[in-house]
């Protein structure tokens, strides 16, 4: 939250999809995207025989969790590194037993780490060349485009930035598709040569089918390398999918990996329900973004300091707003609630029979100030002034906030 005197700009996160990195390959090995062979593991019992079974003369084991900088890492048991290579499947084993069940500490995680269930072994591949490969939808060009570079494995803003002929933009026919033509076209700015090239050409023409088919919004392949046997492997991928796909996306949605994300969030999302968490003690529940900015905006102009916001949405039920005062108030750090909610294709008085439901189920403890205006406000005044609850009641934002900010002093 960015900080303009005694206003706050509330920047709200947009959800994506986390997927661990075993799970983009299993989705990139489906659509016929080349990968490494791998194993996922969960502990050292079957590590020498998983292992033994690709075949491979070194292998690669890696910590599965969601930040970046794993191989830099280390354990809070001392070990260090979330990333070895080994060519002795003995060693997996070993590996894999001082990964599995300890927390591991990069510079993207929190101080006291990220607990790793999973291990993926994989096959090492020689790597004789990187390159980069993305599909995207893009603004700019009202639709998907292809973003290639023959310098993989690094930063590619700085690719950008400082040799912008090194990276090709091909912006793509969403009805057309990427034709042969087209993918040839990437593997020759690849430089992909000889055989290579249509192999090449048939990875491009693959992630575009997986772009389609799983509703994604971004493919990054980073790096897609050459190997000295004349391989193309897609050695690593970042995927970000369509929230609004998720009904025809279920498998994929289903298969989420929520152990690293506040569990409130996860709880709020459950009951389609938006959480999100911040730093001070008054809790908001609203229905929309905007409405969330302006109820903070005007807490902290008053001197108070939001703990957190959730956002009930459009098509509200009573259900719903009693699970979102239950993860209210089950905040430590709450110790007071505003209830900010503009009625247009909600209907107050289910807000307000929600509001009595949850009182007195929850045991509401700490103070309660509403502010509804909008369809059916009259009724569900009357609900909340007969409910005989304490339940201060605010005429507008600038009072609610006040009385808010007032109640916990």
């Amino acid at each position: 939250m960015k900080k303009i005197p005694q206003i706050s700009v509330l920047q709200v996160p947009v959800r994506h999809l986390n997927l661990l990195e075993y799970q983009s390959k299993v989705l990139l090995d489906n659509h016929g995207v080349t990968i490494q062979k791998f194993k996922l593991l969960d502990s050292a019992e079957y590590a020498l025989e998983s292992s033994t079974s690709l075949g491979a003369a070194e292998y690669v084991v890696k910590a599965q969790i969601l930040a970046g900088g794993r191989g830099k890492g280390h354990f809070d048991t001392g070990f260090k590194g979330g990333v070895h290579l080994t060519k002795d499947a003995n060693e997996v084993a070993k590996l894999v037993e001082q990964m599995v069940g300890h927390k591991l500490i990069t510079k993207q995680t929190p101080a006291d780490g990220i607990l790793v269930r999973k291990v993926m072994v994989a096959e090492s591949v020689d790597i004789l060349r990187e390159t980069y490969l993305c599909i995207l939808m893009d603004r700019d060009h009202n639709g998907p485009v292809v973003l290639a570079s023959p310098d993989g494995g690094v930063d590619i803003e700085e690719v950008a930035e400082k040799t912008p002929e090194r990276l090709l933009t091909l912006p793509i026919d969403i009805f057309e598709g990427i034709t042969e033509e087209k993918a040839l076209q990437v593997a020759d700015f690849l430089n992909f040569k000889d055989s290579l090239r249509k192999k090449c050409a048939q990875e491009v023409m693959s992630v575009w089918k997986m772009f389609l088919n799983v509703d994604a919004t971004q493919i990054e392949i980073n790096p897609l390398i050459e190997t000295p046997e004349g391989r193309v492997v897609a050695v690593d991928a970042k995927i970000q999918f369509d929230d609004n796909a998720q009904f025809r996306q279920k498998e994929i949605f289903a298969s989420e990996d929520t152990s690293e994300s506040d569990p409130r969030e996860v709880d709020a999302a459950s009951h389609n329900l938006t959480f999100i968490s911040m730093d001070g003690n008054i809790g908001c529940l609203v229905n929309g973004a905007g409405l969330a900015m302006a109820t903070m905006d005007i807490i902290q102009l008053h001197g108070g300091v939001p703990a957190n916001f959730l956002d009930l949405g459009g098509g509200v039920n009573e259900d719903q707003v009693y699970q979102a005062f239950r993860i209210l108030s089950g905040d430590p750090s709450v110790r007071g609630i505003l209830v900010n909610v503009f009625g247009g294709i909600v209907n107050c008085a289910t807000i307000a029979n929600g509001i009595v439901s949850a009182f007195k189920n929850i045991d509401l403890k700490v103070p309660l100030v509403v502010r509804l205006e909008g369809t059916n406000v009259a009724e569900a005044k009357r609900i909340l002034a007969e409910s005989g609850l304490p339940i201060q009641s605010a005429g507008d934002l600038d009072e609610a906030a006040k009385k808010a900010v007032a109640a916990i002093q």
